[in-house]
């Protein structure tokens, strides 16, 4: 995965202690780095001895650097009051997500003399950000040790990846919606005009064609798809040579991937499909997804774009699953199953070797499908939608529980409120596809938003002000 780099402008103002400055600089650096996150920090280091944004002389030489270097977010920590003009003209120039904090103050000298003033310089960047209309994340006044500095921290970077791939978002589209679809219907020019997205078409016939020319030339990347499908699946209810078409399948559409700069595919994954090449891409879907490019069914646009958000959301650490949001709970009033055909990740599953399977429902009963039930525990549920020329992305909280055996892929979750989460989803604009994730990616999703204008968060549990109070660290007491 291309690393995430960001740009680290320590500021200082002259009227107080340029040595605490310093220090702080220094201390903060190293508690970034505790954090583990993997990111590559480009510093001021060279630019002046001290490594501080202050000289106004130095303007444009930080924003050469952080521009020349691909920066995807800029901090700004205040060492002590800070120069606030500096700051909102190099945040403007960058233009990309900009995080401002101030440790701490200590108690003042015994001579009354006080070192820092931090939190004050930071009522200062921020009225001088709005100016300038930057948008920006805050993390309260808190110390470097602080878990308030450290769940803020982590947040914004989390925040900051998802914006980072949403920007850059191109989607692998094989072939048109089902005609039967009308609700995955979206505006590719508006998508284009309004957030940059592209999408990159292909036919039904050129999968067909890729596919069968992988199959029959064999390669090392064909072998080790056919390796992973005996080994991690029971494959006893096909056959051998339908174990191939389907390694080949998933083989084809990740070269596509790669060959179109596609992050994410969507598929008319029925009915024509099956009767080209004899599968169901269910289990080729579920593959990729696991690999991190997300596969949506029923050629779904939107749920393409959720799925890579709340991939980026969790630093693509975790794989997504793509979900019909089907069936309330026979027993339970806040319970709902999750589920689709068979195209969840292999590696969310309870069995140690699920099922690969002959689909259930169509006559020609294809082979493809990746059946069972998957581990519950935290989840998030998110749907990336709009229309009428207005976009908003639903988020909720959810977590596994029991319920009873269904066919395809499936997880009964229960939620806190299920009336509301319906009346949400129907009064729109969202459908029955959403996408989930072993993670609580709530906070990071709402606060990439405000990156991306446009979109609006449109969360059900928890609420706006919730969600607010945790960023805050409100519950946090230090």
């Amino acid at each position: 995965m291309e690393k995430f780099k960001l740009g680290f402008a320590p500021t200082r103002r002259f009227l107080f202690s340029k040595e605490d400055a310093y220090k702080y600089k220094e201390l903060i650096k190293e508690k970034m780095k505790s954090f583990h996150l993997g990111i590559e920090i480009v510093d001021l280091e060279g630019i002046n001895e001290e490594g501080l944004l202050y000289n106004r002389a130095e303007e444009q030489m930080i924003i050469d650097r952080f521009i020349s270097e691909k920066v995807d977010a800029v901090f700004f920590p205040h060492c002590n009051f800070g120069t606030e003009d500096l700051v909102a003209k190099i945040a403007k120039a960058v233009g990309k997500p900009v995080l401002i904090w101030g440790p701490r103050d200590e108690a003042p000298l015994v001579d009354g003399t006080r070192l820092r003033d931090t939190q004050c310089g930071i009522f200062a960047t921020g009225k001088v950000l709005r100016r300038f209309k930057v948008p920006f994340t805050y993390i309260t006044n808190s110390s470097v040790d602080s878990r308030v500095f450290e769940r803020g921290f982590k947040n914004f970077i989390g925040a900051a990846n998802v914006v980072k791939h949403f920007k850059k978002l191109r989607i692998l589209q094989i072939s048109t919606r089902p005609s039967d679809f009308w609700s995955v219907i979206c505006n590719e020019g508006e998508l284009l005009e309004k957030f940059g997205i592209q999408i990159y078409p292909i036919t039904l016939d050129q999968i067909k064609q890729k596919t069968l020319k992988i199959e029959k030339a064999g390669s090392e990347e064909l072998d080790k798809a056919i390796k992973y499908i005996k080994d991690t699946l029971d494959w006893s209810a096909v056959k051998e040579e339908d174990v191939r078409r389907i390694a080949s399948l998933k083989v084809a559409m990740k070269q596509f991937a790669e060959e179109t700069g596609s992050s994410a595919i969507a598929i008319q994954c029925w009915s024509t499909l099956q009767d080209i090449i004899g599968i169901m891409p269910c289990l080729a879907n579920a593959i990729l997804t696991d690999e991190q490019i997300p596969v949506t069914c029923e050629t779904d646009i939107h749920g393409a774009i959720t799925s890579i958000m709340v991939q980026a959301a969790t630093f693509n650490t975790l794989p997504t699953f793509f979900a019909d949001i089907t069936i309330r709970h026979p027993e339970h009033p806040n319970g709902e199953l999750l589920y689709h055909c068979g195209n969840f990740p292999v590696s969310l599953s309870v069995e140690e070797k699920p099922q690969l399977n002959k689909h259930f429902l169509f006559e020609d009963h294809a082979p493809g499908t990746h059946e069972g039930e998957i581990k519950g525990g935290e989840m998030t549920i998110a749907r990336f939608d709009g229309d009428n020329g207005e976009y908003s992305i639903f988020l909720g909280k959810a977590k596994g529980m029991e319920g009873p055996y269904t066919r395809g892929s499936y997880v009964w979750v229960e939620v806190n409120d299920w009336p509301l989460w319906e009346e949400t989803l129907v009064k729109g604009p969202y459908i029955h596809h959403s996408t989930g994730i072993h993670a609580n990616v709530i906070p990071v999703i709402y606060e990439a938003c405000q990156y991306i204008p446009g979109l609006t968060p449109d969360p059900v549990d928890p609420t706006v002000e919730e969600i607010r109070a945790w960023l805050r660290g409100s519950d946090i007491n230090e």
